[in-house]
């Protein structure tokens, strides 16, 4: 019931290749756990499937994955019960794995900038489709798979702005600032020489791979080869890391959480909620540097406050 599962998903809720086959992954895993006990998955009891997380638990999987295994778990036996393939839900009672918040990586805006104008030193297309990718990216706060994904026709006739297609089909309206527009509007004159076939026509960054566009591998690989000619580790750059500075860097400068969700695409505010710790820190500036009794100041010199009014 795997294959009708996924085709569930995939129609009915919109899932992304990307979420199908971590789901796929996921429930052959524990297909394959359960099949060296005997047991078929379908038929699967609360018992088995928590020994098949503690099993996965002990193998040292970190508990992102185990959550996602977690939920894949949740949605199939879901589907099976709605389905009357089974008359109880067996993952009812288990319980998620503890996950820990660390904060993301984080990239200064002198470091993003210089990532910038390593790209920008490479007058060939391929440097210029490089410096787009970095641009969106950092102007954007796209997620890498609705980056290299876009297609033509998320970008608006007057260039102000992207439609983008994010989680479960959901779409939101990302701005453009001004450099992102001006690199976009050299990129478009020369996209033409990558195109390679029909398919590859409708994406913003054509390929010769069988998406018709970039992928995020590869993209990856091109931020890994640009951090050493700007200066950086290539293990601190990643797609992801660019996402983590957009948000970071509009916190800093004072914009709003609930601005950020939005222009993440965050369903859950609780989810942006990682980056106000920037605040957080923010305000604590703020105290010490203006508040009277800060660092040993003192006390204010101002009026002493009427009896009365105490």
């Amino acid at each position: 019931m795997i294959e009708p599962f996924l085709e569930m998903l995939a129609v009915e809720r919109g899932a992304s290749r990307h979420t199908l086959d971590a789901y796929r992954r996921d429930l052959e895993r524990a297909q394959a756990h359960l099949a060296a006990t005997g047991t078929a998955l379908e038929a699967a009891a609360e018992d088995e499937l928590r020994a098949f997380l503690l099993a996965e638990t002990a193998a040292g999987l970190k508990a992102s994955t185990l959550s996602r295994r977690l939920a894949a778990l949740r949605s199939y036996f879901r589907f099976l019960y709605l389905e009357g393939h089974r008359r109880d839900d067996p993952t009812a009672g288990l319980d998620p794995p503890k996950r820990s918040q660390p904060l993301p990586r984080l990239l200064s805006e002198t470091e993003v900038l210089a990532l910038i104008e390593a790209a920008r030193a490479d007058p060939s297309p391929r440097g210029l489709r490089l410096l787009t990718l970095l641009e969106l990216a950092y102007s954007t706060g796209m997620r890498v798979s609705e980056l290299v994904g876009l297609p033509l026709s998320a970008i608006a006739a007057a260039r102000t702005h992207l439609l983008v297609r994010g989680k479960g089909g959901k779409e939101r309206i990302v701005p453009l600032g001004g450099p992102a527009r001006a690199c976009l509007e050299r990129w478009l004159e020369a996209r033409p020489a990558f195109l390679c076939g029909a398919r590859s026509r409708r994406f913003l960054f054509p390929s010769t791979g069988r998406s018709g566009h970039l992928t995020r591998q590869r993209l990856l690989q091109l931020l890994k080869g640009l951090a050493p000619r700007a200066g950086l580790e290539p293990a601190r750059i990643s797609p992801h890391v660019l996402r983590h500075a957009f948000a970071t860097h509009l916190l800093e400068r004072g914009a709003d959480l609930r601005a950020v969700q939005a222009l993440l695409g965050h369903a859950d505010i609780a989810t942006t909620q990682v980056y106000t710790h920037l605040q957080t820190r923010r305000l604590s500036a703020v105290v010490e540097t203006h508040h009277p009794l800060a660092r040993g100041r003192g006390r204010s010199r101002s009026p002493a406050v009427p009896e009365e009014e105490t």
